[in-house]
């Protein structure tokens, strides 16, 4: 076994299910969370006030979320967000999307959906829906849980969503129900909120429907960030994967947000995918920058350099043979809990790109497929396929530049930004 060498020992890494987030309320509970009779209620001017507040307390806990990793579905769940934690401290970490639905009607279970390790803070939680009082009551569920901030979905063309579903980036197209669904969020949780959509959806993607959008959701609830995915969303059966490539990216659309709603914070995301871009948008004026999957198919070389080259934080020094040593632990501890899973497979998946472009990737993901088929431990199944990688690989430290990318990528963006947006307020809120 290529650990038996080390003597170092193991940090703890709690399982999800030992520790559950049901005790870190921030505030008393029903402070913003008055008497709910049918719809639920709609925060007045004052209590958006109380929520900045609040909102300022939870976030000074942690450094900015200049930095996050994307929600994904079958992707960021309790394993992928426990190993990118192992990498990096400082990035904020989002949940796959859950549908308020799910919450709601698995109240006797909801510890599989919503239970997560306290190393996963800053963690964000993403909820999906259309009906307001399954949202409300899905926040409430969810907030004895502490997540750092409750987005909501405003972005996710996949038809099951968008279309059978009739949420996600349909949302756009309804932004006083979004205003709505924000202000109940915000009325049953001790998180901020924020939302995360596209830059419009089919025919309705002119800069001012995007500003229109922004303006009544953020004018009619406390919502203050907006994390904004630099792509339309088309409607008309493609793939979700055809919707992230085929939309044009227009980075001007988020600029010209910066600059016509200077009290609001802004999130981009769609088409970053390095290190450097990260930091030429944040040069550019974007508050913070999402990746989604780049962070997911390279976590060691993003990831890896999130701290030092994002946050100025000293390089941690750790390698990728430490990494897996508490990766280890964590994995035997979660194996089999819920009687069939999660199995092998499922822990290891997010391992799947960790050697990424290195000596012996090719040799590691083969041993891994014929492992998969017997091993019952996540010890028994590192000492069985963790010979193919090079000591070289295992024992290097996270050093140096990290991968080269599109420094110039918002070099000009000033000069592409739409006209300012002008629009009645009066016409505005009677919409």
């Amino acid at each position: 076994m290529k650990f038996a060498r080390y003597s170092s020992s193991v940090a703890s890494v709690v399982p999800v299910h030992d520790i559950f987030r049901k005790s870190r309320s921030r505030l008393p509970f029903n402070i913003f969370h008055g008497k709910l009779t049918g719809r639920r209620r709609i925060l007045n001017y004052s209590q958006k006030r109380q929520l900045s507040a609040k909102a300022k307390m939870v976030v000074e806990q942690y450094l900015p979320p200049w930095f996050s990793v994307a929600p994904m579905m079958d992707w960021t769940d309790n394993h992928y967000r426990t190993l990118a934690r192992l990498i990096s401290k400082h990035a904020w970490l989002y949940t796959e999307m859950l549908a308020a639905e799910t919450i709601v009607y698995q109240q006797d279970n909801l510890d599989r959906f919503l239970a997560f390790s306290p190393d996963q803070h800053p963690i964000v939680l993403q909820i999906g829906g259309n009906n307001l009082d399954n949202i409300a009551k899905a926040t409430e569920l969810a907030n004895p849980y502490g997540y750092d901030e409750i987005n909501f979905n405003c972005g996710c063309p996949s038809p099951k969503v968008a279309g059978h579903g009739c949420f996600g980036v349909r949302l756009m197209l309804d932004p006083k129900f979004v205003a709505e669904a924000m202000s109940v969020i915000a009325a049953n949780t001790d998180a901020p909120v924020s939302v995360k959509c596209r830059i419009g959806v089919d025919d309705h993607d002119s800069y001012n429907e995007l500003c229109d959008f922004i303006y009544k959701v953020s004018s009619q609830s406390p919502t203050r960030h907006f994390i904004i995915h630099s792509r339309k969303a088309l409607l008309n059966g493609i793939s979700p994967a055809e919707n992230r490539t085929i939309p044009p990216l227009k980075y001007e659309y988020f600029y010209g947000l910066l600059r016509d709603f200077p009290d609001l914070r802004f999130t981009i995301n769609g088409g970053i995918t390095s290190i450097d871009e990260v930091n030429a948008a944040r040069k550019a004026g974007a508050h913070g920058v999402m990746i989604g999957r780049a962070a997911y198919h390279n976590p060691w070389h993003l990831l890896g350099h999130v701290d030092s080259a994002i946050y100025g934080a000293p390089s941690s020094g750790i390698t990728r043979r430490q990494v897996l040593e508490k990766y280890q632990v964590y994995g035997d501890s979660v194996l089999w809990r819920d009687g069939r899973k999660p199995h092998v497979r499922d822990v290891v998946k997010p391992l799947l790109h960790f050697f990424h472009s290195e000596p012996g990737n090719g040799l590691w993901k083969r041993k891994a497929d014929a492992a998969f088929q017997h091993c019952t431990t996540i010890k028994s199944f590192f000492e069985e396929t963790l010979v193919a990688i090079p000591d070289s690989v295992l024992d290097a430290p996270i050093a140096g530049p990290p991968p080269p990318g599109r420094e110039d990528l918002f070099d000009n963006i000033q000069t592409l930004l739409p006209p300012p947006y002008e629009s009645s307020e009066e016409e505005l809120l009677c919409a």
